[in-house]
C-alpha cells in the first residue's frame, strides 16, 4: 500500500488508498529501526462513468507538501478475522489513516500515534515502538510495518528477515511510503523513489530514469508508480512461472492516472476523471471493475479490490471467501480505505 504524509490535525480532502498482499510466511527479528533520513499489453478493465469526481494529484516539489487539514473518524473492519485483524480496539477514535497487512491492521490517529492489532505470523508486527509516535503516515507489509516521521525519515518494526526494516542511511525528505511482502518503497520530495528489502524478484530494482513520481505502491513482489504526466511505471515480479507475471506490463495508452494501488498480483489505477483501470491477475475477478463507479480512492488487496466512491460509500469486487469484498451494510461517510490479505478497513466520519 502507499501512505501519503498526513496533516497532524485530522484528514480533510485527501482520501488514502491502501493495498496489502497475501504473503509467504516470513519470520525474522522484530524491533524498530529508525533511520536518518515487453510482452503484449494485457487486457485492461476500466470504468467509464460520466461526471466522475476527480482524484487528487500531487506533483513532486522541492520540499515536503503542505497538506490540507484532514478529517478523522472511527475504524470499521470486515473480512477474515482468523488473527484478530478485524477486531478493532475499543475506544479507537480520531483516526486519519489505516493500513492493512497480511493478517494485521494499523491506524494512524490525528495526534500522530499509531495503533496496531491482530497478527500471528510475527507478533512484533503489532508492537509499535515509542519512536513511531508523531507519525505522519503508515504502511503495512506482510509481517512488518513502517511509519513516516515529521522530519521525513522512516521507522520500521516487525519481521526483518530481508532487511525491510533498514532503509538506506541516505533516505531523506520522504513524502510517501509503501510496503508489501518483505520490501518497502519511499517517495522523496524531489520525485525520486528509494527501495529496500527483499529483491528476489527484482522488486527493489528501480527502473533507470524513474523520476517525476507522484505516488508509489507496493505489490507482493513488484512495485508501481504514477508519474506527473499521468502515466504509470511498474517493475519486479520477475518469476517466469508466475501466473500474473504480466502485472508489470502496463496497458498500452494508459494516461491520466492520479493514484495507483498494488495487490498480490494485480494493480488498480485511479484516473483523474474518477474511472479505474485494472490489470494483472484476475483469478477471482479482482481486475473486473464494476461499471458506473465514481471513485476518489482505490485499494488493492490479496485477491480483491475496493473503491471509495465520491458519495462516501465503498464498492468491492473479486475474491470474497472471507467476505472481504462485501462492505458492511449501511457503510457510509467513509473517508479512507485499506485492503489486506483477506480483510478490509475503512475510516468512517465520526458520528456516522
Amino acid at each position: 500500500m502507499y501512505a501519503r504524509r498526513q496533516a497532524r490535525n485530522g484528514l480533510g480532502g485527501l482520501v488514502l488508498s491502501g493495498a496489502l498482499l497475501m504473503s509467504a510466511a516470513a519470520c525474522g527479528s522484530g524491533g524498530a529501526t529508525p533511520v536518518a533520513a515487453t510482452p503484449a499489453s494485457p487486457a485492461v478493465s476500466t470504468t467509464a462513468p460520466a461526471g466522475a469526481t476527480p482524484a487528487p494529484s500531487n506533483a513532486p516539489s522541492s520540499g515536503p507538501p503542505t497538506p490540507a487539514p484532514l478529517k478523522s473518524g472511527n475504524v470499521v473492519a470486515w473480512g477474515d478475522d482468523s488473527s484478530g485483524q478485524t477486531d478493532v480496539p475499543a475506544g479507537l477514535t480520531n483516526v486519519v489513516a489505516v493500513a492493512a497487512g497480511d493478517d494485521f491492521s494499523m491506524a494512524l490517529r490525528s495526534d500522530g500515534s499509531v495503533v496496531a492489532w491482530g497478527g500471528s505470523a510475527d507478533p512484533a508486527e503489532t508492537q509499535v515502538p515509542a519512536a513511531a509516535d508523531g507519525a505522519t503516515a503508515i504502511a503495512a507489509g506482510s509481517n512488518f510495518a513502517i511509519a513516516l516521521r515529521p522530519d521525513g525519515t522512516v521507522i520500521g518494526w516487525g519481521d526483518n528477515s530481508s532487511g525491510q526494516l533498514k532503509p538506506p542511511s541516505t533516505l531523506k525528505n520522504v513524502v510517501e511510503i509503501a510496503a508489501a511482502g518483505s520490501f518497502a518503497l519511499a517517495l522523496e520530495s524531489d520525485g525520486t523513489v528509494v527501495a529496500w528489502g527483499d529483491d528476489s524478484n527484482g522488486q527493489t530494482d528501480l527502473p533507470a530514469g524513474l523520476e517525476n513520481v507522484t505516488h508509489v505502491s507496493a505489490g507482493y513482489d513488484f512495485g508501481v508508480a504514477s508519474l506527473a504526466g499521468g502515466t504509470v511505471v511498474a517493475w519486479g515480479d520477475k518469476n517466469p512461472t508466475d501466473v500474473a507475471s504480466h502485472v508489470t506490463t502496463v496497458p498500452s495508452g494508459l494516461t491520466g492516472v492520479s493514484v495507483v494501488s498494488a495487490g498480490f498480483s494485480h494493480i488498480l489505477a485511479l484516473k483523474s476523471d474518477g474511472t479505474i483501470a485494472a490489470w494483472g491477475g484476475n483469478q477471482d475477478g479482482e481486475t473486473t471493475v464494476p461499471q458506473g463507479l465514481h471513485a476518489v480512492a482505490v485499494a488493492a488487496g490479496g485477491n480483491f479490490s475496493l473503491a471509495l466512491e465520491s458519495n462516501g460509500t465503498v464498492v468491492g469486487w473479486g475474491g470474497n471467501e472471507s467476505g472481504q469484498a462485501t462492505p458492511p451494510s449501511g457503510l457510509a461517510k467513509v473517508l479512507a480505505i485499506g485492503a489486506g490479505g483477506s480483510h478490509a478497513l475503512a475510516v468512517v466520519a465520526s458520528g456516522s
